[in-house]
């Protein structure tokens, strides 16, 4: 049985954190996508929340993507659409909250977690968050991710990741191509920015915060059906022979 993994909300002077862990270095089973999707949802409608932070469990490792146990179960084309269509259903919540939606991104993150920081509105990354594109390497491609992800750094950066799947970028990369805002030697560093941040935003003009995310997200309206066509492309290529072995592979 593939572990569920959990999600938990706190919210605090306005500010709701939004927190996902999984054993597996916080990768996402479709139950934790599906989770992740209503929670984000359900504080969108909630009047007493001004922003949202989406954060992990753990130090080392932000988001290591889709679950390679779950991956290799899949055996059919509707598994596999369905699977990669929790991280569309995911990326479309966090582009139609009306809360700007705050990134704490304190280690890795891989595959499906850069697309999860590619959504944020605003990122804060240390300097032990490095980022990495590792789908191609296993017969796949980030396909859902990829709008997200242009969207912030574009295509050339993009493909500079996408063709090197074995390659870590430095957040220092991160920074520069604006998949990150700000970088911190410390976690504690972070923390402190952080709350002083979020602290500050909260208390703006809420319909002022609303027009602006509306504004940081134009163009991006056919995502309602663009990311479920790309999460069929995934869907196809998980079912290869090449994929189930280059995942074995990856898992050992």
């Amino acid at each position: 049985m593939i572990p569920s993994g959990s999600i938990s909300t706190v919210i605090e002077n306005t500010i709701a954190t939004i927190t996902f862990s999984h054993p597996a270095s916080n990768s996402f089973p479709s139950a934790l996508l599906q989770q992740l999707t209503k929670e984000i949802n359900i504080v969108d409608k909630n009047s007493e929340v001004a922003i949202i932070v989406l954060k992990s469990e753990g130090t080392n490792t932000f988001c290591a993507g889709a679950s390679f146990d779950e991956l290799l179960s899949i055996s059919t084309l509707e598994e596999g659409t369905k699977f990669f269509s929790g991280f569309a259903n995911v990326i479309n919540a966090m582009r139609n909250c009306s809360k700007l939606i705050i990134g704490r991104i304190q280690g890795k993150a891989v595959g499906g977690g850069v697309g999860l920081a590619a959504a944020c509105d605003y990122v804060f990354a240390t300097q032990n968050s490095m980022v990495k594109l590792s789908e191609i390497a296993v017969g796949i491609g980030p396909f859902v991710i990829e709008p997200a992800v242009s969207r912030k750094i574009g295509k050339m950066a993009f493909a500079e990741m996408t063709l090197n799947p074995t390659e870590w970028k430095s957040a220092n990369w991160a920074k520069e191509n604006h998949l990150f805002s700000e970088v911190y030697q410390s976690l504690d560093e972070l923390d402190i920015r952080l709350n002083n941040f979020t602290s500050e935003l909260s208390g703006y003009n809420s319909t002022a915060l609303f027009e602006m995310k509306k504004v940081l997200w134009e163009g991006t309206e056919n995502w309602d059906q663009l990311l479920y066509e790309r999460a069929a492309i995934s869907g196809t290529l998980v079912l290869s022979d090449y994929t189930k072995q280059a995942l074995q592979k990856f898992k050992k």
